[in-house]
């Protein structure tokens, strides 16, 4: 966690980054995910993390739901620490992010490929129209109020844009 809070904050990106915006979060479901990781052991002995930090994270992850704490079936003292579904669902930001830093924080050739178990074929993350398909240009992607955003945030954007229609800031 990054200790801080959004508060001021009425948007999905600052919650999630509330849960698991700190680097070392991300790299122990990355770990559960894709290198099959559900041991204590296992994420200090493949992140090299401190193992005070490595206690607070993965009890951050259980108390949130994205990770489940049972006893280790062979080993009763010991335990496991398993994804749950809410968990499985980051599979797609991490792919996305693992495509922007090939793209733009790693030298040379990628050094991790997804692939599809099933066929073998690359895994990808895509930006997609239910309508038109695939958007390749960001600024054809338009953010607009949802119905969780408060009727007063609307109206103070709506206030401050001089009637010019909504727009998001906080």
């Amino acid at each position: 966690m990054l200790g801080k809070t959004y508060d001021t904050q009425i948007c999905s990106i600052a919650r999630t980054l509330e849960v698991i915006g700190e680097r070392w979060t991300l790299l122990i479901v990355r770990d559960a995910l894709f290198a099959g990781a559900t041991r204590y052991g296992d994420f200090q002995r493949n992140l090299g993390i401190a193992t005070n930090i490595l206690k607070t994270r993965l009890d951050t992850l259980v108390e949130t739901g994205i990770m489940l704490r049972r006893t280790a079936s062979e080993h009763p003292t010991q335990y496991e620490y398993l994804l749950t579904d809410k968990g499985r669902a980051l599979a797609p930001a991490l792919i996305a992010l693992t495509a922007w830093g090939d793209e733009w924080a790693t030298e040379g050739e990628p050094p991790i490929l997804y692939t599809h178990s099933t066929c073998g074929s690359a895994i990808a993350h895509r930006t997609v129209c239910a309508h038109c398909g695939d958007v390749n240009d960001p600024a054809q992607v338009h953010a607009t109020f949802g119905p969780g955003m408060p009727a007063e945030r609307i109206a103070e954007s709506m206030a401050r844009s001089s009637g010019a229609g909504p727009a998001l800031r906080s």
